[in-house]
């Protein structure tokens, strides 16, 4: 017992050394050993052990040379995109979205389902899950056993239960205390060995957005998903804020205005009653608008074509909808000090490029002027499917934090977010 604990230092120091290096690598390589040693601090001859040992593992693969000064071209080494596979889902209120992705989440399968019931059915959504996860590992001849892991970005808070695992608490979709962890490994069949993830799908956008798009490089942020109903991740020093494992930032259920309108909630006056899809398609409805009933994707595609048409009711909403949400913008201006904002989701991809003006201009007239002055509003980049690549960053980046290793990652990992990219290399 004694050698074993004696060992114990050696193999973490070794894991952390992998993880250091798969880390760089994988945000902001091609690299040579020589910028690895720079970058990580570790010295030549660790580095030079420590990828010998990644690219025997097959974890590694050389991506051409770049010239040295004086000497020979100097070798550069990537993660190598086909070292594993993940699986993102995406539990939205309009439909489950199942994709299969390489370690470089390049797309390899998918598999959507509608939801007629806003999501409400707890076991139509993980039936969907199941057959949606059977259905892309089965078109990329995967064997469930060798992906990585499995995330799902849901609606709502997610708390962890002992011996349940994650819970899902979403009443906006009458969810209360749902064991979905327990539910979804079972409709999937996966094995013990291969994580399954649950967390709020802003936090999954969110991290999708921090790593890869409209965020990235930015230490403090708020990453803000708009659809059906409002969401935010906060990033707060480089990391989400709550970790993989618990709700984002519910922005949709900050108060706007007292005695406002009712919300699915049940509270009155929440933000998501007048921005979310359904709070301003129940009001278009209410003025005669054709909202297309339960399909809120074609109803918010229809309030933006009237708009553009120049009907005045979806040209009001649409102008008071911008005023709501830079309001909230600028109370996230206020209590987070931000460096930037990015707005997205699906209802976001619609409506954003005609509303960010306004959206702007109200948010910096009520944000106290120097937090205002430093933070920037834009839109995300990921387009619609960046809850399921972000659901697909929660197992990703336990393998990441393992040094590759696969299963749980080390306790008190936290999933912080990359910085920039370095300069462009010429691959040979």
């Amino acid at each position: 017992m004694a050698d074993e604990a004696r060992k114990h230092p050696v193999r973490d120091l070794r894991r952390a050394n992998r993880a250091a290096l798969l880390r760089q690598l994988y945000f902001h390589g091609p690299l040579s050993r020589h910028e690895l040693g720079l970058a990580t601090g570790l010295s030549s001859g660790t580095v030079s052990n420590v990828t010998g040992g990644l690219l025997a593992d097959g974890l590694l693969a050389e991506a051409g040379s770049v010239e040295s000064d004086g000497g020979r071209p100097r070798t550069l080494l990537r993660v190598a995109p086909d070292c594993g596979r993940l699986v993102g889902v995406d539990v939205g209120e309009t439909g489950v979205r199942v994709a299969l992705y390489d370690v470089a989440l390049t797309e390899l399968a998918r598999a959507e389902f509608p939801l007629l019931d806003g999501g409400r059915d707890v076991g139509t959504v993980v039936g969907h899950i199941g057959a949606g996860v059977a259905a892309v590992a089965r078109v990329a001849a995967v064997a469930l056993d060798e992906l990585l892991g499995v995330g799902v970005g849901v609606p709502g808070i997610v708390e962890r239960a002992p011996g349940v695992g994650a819970v899902v608490h979403a009443a906006t979709v009458g969810w209360d205390a749902v064991p979905l962890e327990s539910l979804s490994r079972a409709a999937i069949g996966l094995p013990p060995r291969v994580p399954l993830r649950v967390a709020n799908g802003a936090r999954t956008f969110g991290q999708a957005e921090t790593w890869y798009g409209a965020g990235r490089g930015s230490r403090d942020a708020v990453i803000v998903l708009w659809g059906s109903g409002v969401g935010a991740c906060i990033v707060a020093g480089g990391a989400p804020y709550g970790g993989t494992g618990s709700a984002a930032g519910e922005f949709g259920h900050t108060t706007l205005r007292l005695g406002g309108r009712r919300c699915r909630c049940g509270a009155f006056g929440c933000l998501e009653a007048y921005v979310g899809a359904w709070g301003l398609l129940e009001r278009w409805a209410e003025s005669g608008g054709a909202a297309g009933g339960a399909d809120h994707e074609r109803g918010v595609s229809r309030l933006r074509e009237a708009a553009e048409s120049g009907d005045p009711d979806a040209r009001r909403l649409l102008a008071e909808a911008a005023e709501f949400l830079g309001a909230g913008v600028s109370d996230l201006i206020n209590l987070f000090n931000p460096e930037r904002i990015v707005i997205g989701g699906w209802a976001g991809l619609a409506l954003g490029p005609r509303l960010l003006p306004q959206v702007r201009r109200v948010a910096e007239s009520r944000a106290l002027p120097h937090p205002a002055r430093r933070v920037t509003i834009e839109l995300g980049r990921l387009g619609p499917d960046a809850v399921t690549v972000g659901a697909a960053t929660l197992p990703l980046a336990d393998f990441l934090a393992g040094g590759g290793s696969r299963g749980t990652a080390p306790a008190g990992r936290r999933a912080v977010v990359p910085g920039r990219r370095g300069r462009r290399r010429t691959r040979a």
